[in-house]
């Protein structure tokens, strides 16, 4: 196992105090911040010069999560994502318990359930959902690894993740799906 303690406990500590983050998710490098706090996702608009009604995706540990940031989910959904073969996100209707700036305008929410030891290690001890975005400036490349990071991001975060600053593998994003339910659901990014 890599040691990524200090990152952790750095990380909670901003986490913690409404602060924004840098670090590897389990596809790109991500901005984070807690999902629940208005303020901080606030913070993340600002930092990528994002429009506000672009809805985010939120990062969380387990299937458990899922039944607690959405109302009356369709538990079909967590066959399908057993069976996924890359990291999925997946657009639920009614989030519940999360900040209202983190929400797209019909009320649904991207929530990717994550396997990455460090995500999932940090979501654990922080126990609560991650704000994620892709670490750049709205409209430009997202990076897909540290070193496309733009200083201009990297200055603007309360802390930046040391752990896999020298991945060289190229990262990709997620696919998006949006669930209907009943087992049905449309891709919107493969």
């Amino acid at each position: 196992m890599t040691d990524f303690s200090n990152d952790i406990e750095q990380c909670l500590s901003v986490l913690r105090n409404g602060g924004t983050i840098v670090y590897p998710t389990d596809t790109i490098w991500g901005i984070g911040c807690d999902a629940t706090d208005a303020i901080a996702v606030e913070k993340v608009i600002n930092i990528k010069n994002r429009p506000q009604n672009k809805s985010f995706v939120v990062l969380v540990a387990d299937e458990n999560d899922i039944l607690k940031y959405t109302g009356s989910p369709d538990l079909e959904v967590f066959n399908y994502l057993e069976k996924a073969i890359k990291p999925t996100t997946v657009i639920y209707e009614h989030a519940i318990g999360l900040a209202d700036n983190a929400i797209a305008d019909d009320g649904s929410i991207a929530i990717r359930i994550v396997k990455d030891e460090f995500c999932r290690h940090l979501i654990k001890r922080f126990r609560k959902p991650l704000l994620s975005t892709s670490a750049n400036i709205s409209g430009e490349p997202s990076p897909s690894i540290f070193s496309e990071v733009s200083p201009k991001i990297l200055e603007s975060v309360d802390f930046v993740v040391e752990h896999r600053r020298k991945d060289s593998i190229s990262a990709a994003p997620s696919s998006i799906i949006k669930w209907h339910g009943n087992g049905k659901f449309t891709i919107i990014r493969a």
